[in-house]
């Protein structure tokens, strides 16, 4: 195979989250939401009997400057260590080329190699269904009892990697040391990664706000 063969093959590769989604994080704040527009944070199976969590977190595209702080700091609050893989907050993964990965049109798209815009990946706490939820085998993604924020309960789970294969968003991760779930909570509503972020990218807004979840507008793909 020529070396022009290999990289066009590894331009043209498609990540397991591209066969899930395409993302056009675009500030459209201030305009309407539909239902139909919402149920694109959701999957279409089966409803799980979740109600609606309070709030969701987003990362404003605009103000996001790549710092990797808040993967630190999340990991560092809820595991007691720097690990930005485990990280409820994924930035590293989209930094270079953006959430649609290395194509051959890299130039053109999202990231530091594209137009330099970082994408940060949140849980979206997806309404009824629930994705993750419905495919853990042993029940372990709850909904709190006050705020219904879906969280893992980790004395059940028994990190098989389900959920992180299920979630659409991708960002589920197992903890290679402890082999359970790290799922974003919103930290009880006291969120550090919002709470520090240098530029005020990250921020807990809640799902009645329909129009406040609009930047981080997405398209399954056919």
């Amino acid at each position: 195979m020529s070396q022009g063969t290999k990289q066009n093959s590894f331009f043209a590769k498609q990540t397991t989250r591209r066969s899930f989604l395409k993302v056009g994080c675009q500030s459209l704040a201030g305009a309407a939401v539909s239902m139909s527009f919402l149920r694109l944070f959701t999957g279409s199976a089966t409803a799980t009997g979740f109600a609606t969590a309070a709030g969701l977190l987003i990362s404003e595209q605009e103000r996001c400057t790549g710092c990797r702080r808040c993967e630190a700091l999340c990991t560092w609050a809820n595991d007691g260590k720097v690990h930005p893989y485990i990280s409820r907050v994924k930035v590293g993964r989209n930094y270079n080329f953006g959430p649609e990965g290395p194509t051959r049109h890299f130039a053109e798209e999202k990231g530091q190699y594209g137009n330099h815009a970082i994408v940060a990946d949140t849980c979206k706490q997806c309404e009824d269904p629930v994705p993750c939820a419905e495919a853990c085998p042993m029940g372990a993604i709850e909904a709190q009892e006050m705020t219904h924020t879906r969280v893992v309960n980790e004395d059940i789970c028994i990190g098989c990697g389900m959920c992180s294969q299920a979630c659409p968003w991708n960002v589920i991760t197992v903890d290679p040391d402890d082999g359970k779930a790290k799922k974003c909570f919103l930290c009880d509503g006291q969120s550090v990664c919002a709470a520090m972020c240098p530029s005020g990218s990250l921020s807990i807004i809640p799902w009645k706000d329909v129009t406040a979840a609009l930047p981080y507008r997405r398209h399954f793909r056919a």
